[in-house]
This record gives structure tokens, sequence and C-alpha cells, in this order.
């Protein structure tokens, strides 16, 4: 699988700019020695109370530091408050003294925004399949010496690729369908991946040849074209206009998540999300009481907000969001608002 992540970069936009004044937490830290494992959210929650915006308190749009991803371990990060508003600076040792400096290694050892390894799988592989479309799209109809399952190395027989214009391909398998916890309706299903495949032959069926297999593969097993290796370019920001969304599922098939858990939400691109949005998960309340008459009351109370999550892959209606910074259970059907 190419590793779309490794080239994960920064876009520097001016959604990024708040007019609301950056918070610091409670005693922070004068510095913070960069080691591998930290990514920039992290770094930044240890000293903003919302860390998701680190494109402001690393001044990105000032001479300081135009890209925080130059960032490597062993670095010095310095909060800088001498000019009213908090600042970070890079610097390290030299002479036994601290000096800003400039310099430039393996992009490898940079240090990205969020964790790669946790959404890297999701991004280069299908996620997500509209209702009715599984019957327009390419399917395994044979295998190779007519066995079961096929792996690794085998080939298989496909109709629905008639030309060679699209060498390499995803395969997977219809997954389960994603209900809008509002209405019920079920707005797509997601799709599990089984593996990458290569075409050997166009035709009808045409000829591939299976190049890694994450799961058994059989007939009836469909595919997609693989998508290129893109870099993707992001900032955290907050949705521009208000957001109402609620958890579909928590990837995995597992009932509840928590930090690092991804999750589908029923609103995409249509309703206004983008890569790059901010989001907070909020659980509805109710208070529970006896009254004097022996009766069992329930008042709703505000709802209490749990964690953040970070937008990195939207569809028409469907978005993909990983949670950070969760002080409790995701469970779905919880609500996701503007932060």
């Amino acid at each position: 699988m190419v590793r779309i992540i490794s080239a994960l970069i920064l876009a520097v936009t001016a959604a990024c700019v708040s007019a609301e004044p950056l918070k610091l937490v409670d005693n922070p830290p004068d510095r913070h020695i960069v080691v591998p494992g930290d990514t920039l959210w992290g770094i930044s929650g240890k000293f903003l109370k919302e860390p998701w915006r680190w494109p402001q308190i690393w001044r990105m749009n000032k001479a300081e530091i135009k890209n925080p991803h130059r960032i490597y371990p062993g670095d010095i990060i310095l909060l800088d408050t001498s000019g009213g508003d908090p600042r970070l600076r890079i610097a390290k040792p030299v002479n036994d003294k601290l000096q800003p400096k400039v310099y430039s290694q393996p992009v490898q050892q940079v240090i990205p925004s969020i964790p790669p390894n946790v959404i890297e799988p999701f991004i280069s592989q299908p996620l997500v399949i509209e209702p009715g479309a599984h019957d327009g799209l390419a399917r395994i109809v044979a295998t190779q010496e007519d066995r079961m399952m096929v792996g690794t190395g085998d080939e298989a027989f496909v109709t629905g690729i008639p030309d060679a214009s699209v060498e390499k391909w995803n395969v997977f398998r219809p997954g389960k369908p994603l209900k809008d916890p509002e209405t019920g309706e079920i707005i797509a299903h997601e799709a599990f991946f089984l593996g990458n495949a290569r075409l050997v032959k166009p035709g009808e069926p045409a000829a591939i040849r299976i190049t890694l297999a994450k799961e058994e593969i059989a007939r009836g097993d469909r595919l997609l074209p693989a998508p290129p290796p893109n870099i993707i370019a992001y900032a955290p920001h907050r949705p521009e206009q208000p957001v109402t969304a609620r958890i579909m599922s928590i990837y995995g098939g597992v009932n509840e998540g928590g930090t690092n858990s991804v999750v589908s939400l029923n609103r995409g691109s249509a309703a206004g999300l983008e890569v790059g949005h901010v989001v907070a998960l909020y659980r509805k309340r109710v208070s529970q009481a006896i009254d004097s008459d022996g009766r069992r009351t329930q008042t709703p109370i505000p709802d209490e907000r749990y964690a953040l999550a970070f937008v990195f892959r939207v569809f028409e209606r469907v978005a993909y969001a990983l949670v950070v910074d969760a002080s409790k259970s995701v469970i779905v059907g919880d609500v996701a608002r503007n932060p």
C-alpha cells in the first residue's frame, strides 16, 4: 500500500485565523523536547486548551515558523509570551545555550499533525459505497483453477473492466449499512477492504493478479480503481457554518470507542463538511429523579462535551473523523457540533 500519509503536508489558509484569543493550559511548560511519536496536535496540547488551533500559536502566517511540519525529534519547542499573544518557537542547544535553528532532515523524520498510522488505511482504501452502486461495479466472477479463495500472487477473472485505462484496483466486499440515526435511512454502505489487484489483461472477463491480500478474496467481491498517491494538504479549522451531525458507526464494528477511534458522521460535503474541520462531540444527558408521588421524572440538562474529532475524509453524505482528546467512551448516536 502506498504510504500516502508520509507525504502529508500543511496548507496554510486564511480559514485558520480566528479572532478569538488563544487560551493556554494552566501552568504550561516553558519548553518541550520533541521525541519520536509526537504530533503537532499533541505538542500544541501541552500549551493550548484548544490544541486544534496550533496553526495560530505557530504563527504560520508570520515569518517565524512558516511550516511547523519542519520539526524533528530533538528540537526544543519554546513558549514565548513576551509579545502578549503566546507563540511557539524552535530552538536547539548550541554551546549550552538555546539558539534559533533552521536546517533540513529526511522527510520521513518530520513530525506529523495527527497519528498517521491511525488514518493511513482510510485514505487509500474505499470506505463508502452509495446505495444501489454495488451492482454497477466490477466484480470477480471466477478464480484461478476454480479455487474457493485466492490470495497474494493468484489470478482471478473480473467482469466490468472493458479496457486497460486503469491498471491498479482495490478489492472490497460490501459491508454493513450506514444508517442515519435521525431518520433511519440507509445513506451508504461501508466497504470492507480486502486487498489490491493489478490488471493483467483487459477483456470480458478481464484477468487480474492479486498484489496484496489483507483477507481471503472470493467470487462476488467487487473492485474499484485505486486512487493515485496524492498529497493531502489540510489545516485544522472550525466549520464556517453551523454543523450538527450524529455518529453513525465506530469503525471496526465495536459498540464503543475512544481516543484514536475512527467514526462515521451522517453529514458530508453536502452539509458543508470538509477535510480539516474540527468538531466537538457531545452527549445528551437526562437527569432522573423520583417526585413526591413516587413517580419517576426526567429533566433534560445541557449536553456534555467530552471530545474533539478531526475530519479527514469526506463523501457527499458521510464523513470520517479521528477522535482526539476524549474524556470518556464514544457511543453511536452522540452529536458532533462546532467546537
